[in-house]
């Protein structure tokens, strides 16, 4: 009777250990949506895929599911190393009771912070430290992570529509080239996107279109 007390009650350290192990789980699982669209990679991939959808014109081709595990899978794989050093550093020594909450927090931090200060602008940051007015960071840890993740996330997305207007560019040149042909021969009436779609998806398969967009976002970190 004495032991259930004690499970209950939070005095016993085994029961104790188990329900911050608990709480942490449901934590991060409650977090990761957050975590994964606004400190990944997942936003510049998702929005990039998204754009090459819709300058095919193709609607509902390739399906949303397909884009968003394409895009999942691209981040786990280009995230690979930070989450592998988030693990070794912050969650393995917590379940091994070797530190405390706190100090797995402040280790898992750091491999986050190094990644997105790398692909962040100083422009971007800067504007997020002068409105919190906040000291210029004498290093990547020293910026609080409430400012570090907005600030990567516009970063993100500007890289992201960079990347979307050069891939609309080509695909516009055949819209245009087909809306003229049209015109010039007097078939005003007849769509130019359906005749065009035809050739539009002929050059990107021809160019080997998706290994360019993997590389381009592989490359890109």
């Amino acid at each position: 009777m004495n032991d259930v007390m004690q499970m209950f009650t939070g005095s016993n350290p085994t029961a104790v250990s188990g329900s911050v192990k608990l709480l942490l789980l449901l934590t991060v699982l409650s977090l990761a949506p957050s975590i994964l669209i606004l400190m990944t990679s997942f936003t510049r991939i998702v929005i990039v895929l998204s754009f090459v959808r819709t300058s095919l014109a193709t609607q509902q081709m390739p399906p949303n599911q397909v884009l968003i595990g394409l895009a999942l899978f691209l981040t786990f794989f280009i995230m690979a190393p930070t989450f592998h050093d988030v693990y070794d550093d912050a969650l393995q020594p917590l379940f091994e009771e070797k530190i405390t909450l706190d100090e797995a927090y402040e280790k898992a931090s750091q491999p986050m912070k190094e990644f997105m200060a790398r692909h962040t602008r100083q422009k971007d940051l800067s504007l997020f430290l002068n409105y919190a007015k906040e000291k210029k960071p004498e290093s990547v840890q020293d910026i609080p992570i409430t400012t570090l993740v907005p600030a990567f996330a516009i970063s993100e997305l500007k890289t992201a529509f960079e990347m979307g207007f050069l891939i609309f560019v080509p695909f516009l040149i055949i819209d245009m080239a087909v809306a003229s042909v049209l015109m010039s021969m007097g078939m005003m009436m007849l769509p130019p996107v359906m005749i065009s779609l035809p050739f539009k998806i002929l050059l990107f398969v021809l160019v080997d279109g998706w290994y360019l967009i993997a590389q381009s976002l592989l490359q890109g970190y």
